[in-house]
C-alpha cells in the first residue's frame, strides 16, 4: 500500500498542519479543497491510520498524525534536495574527478582539499586511490585515473606517455624508534653504519620495484607496501627509515620516534608532481583539485621561495 503514497499527498499533509485547515492547505497549494480532501484520504488509506480527528472543526492531528508528520516533511525536503542536484546535473554535467595519491602526501591537507572540492563542486563523482611508488602512474596509463599524484624520485612508468608538474615540496626525516641502537650512537651518523641495521622500506608489488628505491643504505630491508605498517615498525625499534616530517611530527613530539643526524648523506626535499596523459585536458573541477593540492597548507618544510608550478613544470 505505501507504495502509493505520492509526494503531492505529504505536501497536503503538510500544509494542512501548517495551516491548521484544508481550506487554508488548498489556498497554499492553489489546490482545488476537495483536492486536498482526496489526498488526505488516500495517504489514510495507505497508510491504514486516521491522521485527522474527525469531530473536531480545526484540522487536529491525531496521535498517529503527530508521530508521521516529521517523516513526511523529511521526506519532502530528501525530495527537494533531489530535485536542486538534477537541476545542477542537467544544467553543468557530473563532473568526473578520479586521482591517484601517493600515501606519502600530507592526508591532513589532502582531505582539506576534498572537502572544498565537494563544496565547491556538490555534484562532483570523486574517484580517489591511495597508491605507493609507481602505482599511480600505471593507474593514469590504464585509464582508471585522470590524475596521479607522484614523488618525483620515483622513475616515469612512460616518459612518453606521462607528463608530470611541481606540486609541492616536503622535508623527509630519518628516524627509528628511542630503544633502537642508532638512537644511542653519538654525533652524525655515517651511511655505512646505516647500512649495518635494517632498513624498512616502502614499496610497491610491481616488478622490479626496488630498482625505484630512494634513499636506501644498504641491502638489509625489510620491505612494505603500506605505510602505516612502516611507521608501526619503526616504532616498535625493529629497523629505521625515512619518513616525511608532517607524518611523524606527532611521533617525534611525544618521543615515540628520534630523528638520526646523518653524516655526509644529503636527502633532498620530498617532491610531489601531477602526473597526467600527455595531451590530456584538466576539466575545471579536476584544475580546481590540482590548485587546491598544491596550495599551502599544514605542510612543513616548504622552502621559502619555492617556486610556482607554472615555473616547474617538467614535459
Amino acid at each position: 500500500m505505501l507504495d502509493n503514497v505520492t509526494i503531492n499527498q505529504l505536501r497536503a499533509f503538510v500544509a494542512v498542519c501548517e495551516q491548521g485547515s484544508f481550506s487554508g492547505a488548498a489556498r497554499k497549494l492553489k489546490r482545488a479543497q476537495s483536492a486536498i480532501s482526496h489526498a488526505i484520504k488516500a495517504l489514510e488509506s495507505a497508510f491504514d491510520v486516521e491522521l485527522f480527528e474527525r469531530n473536531t472543526r480545526k484540522a487536529q492531528l491525531t496521535a498517529a498524525g503527530r508521530s508521521l508528520l516529521p517523516d513526511a516533511r523529511a521526506v519532502i525536503s530528501r525530495t527537494e534536495e533531489m530535485k536542486n542536484r538534477a537541476g545542477a546535473i542537467a544544467k553543468a554535467g557530473v563532473p568526473q574527478v578520479s586521482v591517484a595519491v601517493d600515501a606519502y602526501f600530507p592526508r591532513a591537507h589532502l582531505i582539506g582539499c576534498l572537502q572544498t572540492l565537494q563544496a565547491e563542486f556538490p555534484t562532483a563523482a570523486i574517484n580517489l586511490r591511495i597508491t605507493t611508488m609507481q602505482s599511480g602512474e600505471n593507474l593514469v596509463l590504464d585509464r582508471v585515473c585522470a590524475l596521479a599524484v607522484t614523488i618525483e624520485d620515483v622513475p616515469e612508468v612512460n616518459p612518453d606517455a606521462i607528463e608530470r608538474h611541481w606540486l609541492r615540496d616536503a622535508k623527509m626525516v630519518t628516524l627509528c624508534a628511542p630503544s633502537h641502537p642508532l638512537a644511542s650512537t653519538p654525533g652524525p651518523i655515517p651511511k655505512d653504519e646505516f647500512g649495518r641495521h635494517i632498513q624498512i622500506v616502502v614499496t610497491d608489488n610491481q616488478p622490479k620495484a626496488e630498482k625505484a628505491q630512494q634513499g636506501v643504505a644498504g641491502k638489509r630491508q625489510w620491505l612494505v607496501n603500506d605505510l602505516g605498517a612502516k611507521r608501526d615498525l619503526l616504532k616498535a625499534g625493529l629497523g629505521w627509515g625515512h619518513l616525511p616530517r608532517h607524518l611523524v611530527a606527532e611521533d617525534l613530539a611525544s618521543q615515540q620516534l628520534v630523528e638520526l643526524e646523518r653524516r655526509a648523506w644529503h636527502m633532498r626535499l620530498l617532491t610531489f608532481v601531477i602526473s597526467q596523459r600527455r595531451g590530456y585536458d584538466l576539466s575545471l573541477c579536476e584544475s580546481r583539485l590540482v590548485e587546491l593540492l598544491g596550495n599551502p597548507g599544514p605542510l612543513q618544510g616548504t622552502p621559502a621561495g619555492a617556486p610556482s608550478p607554472a615555473s616547474r613544470k617538467k614535459a
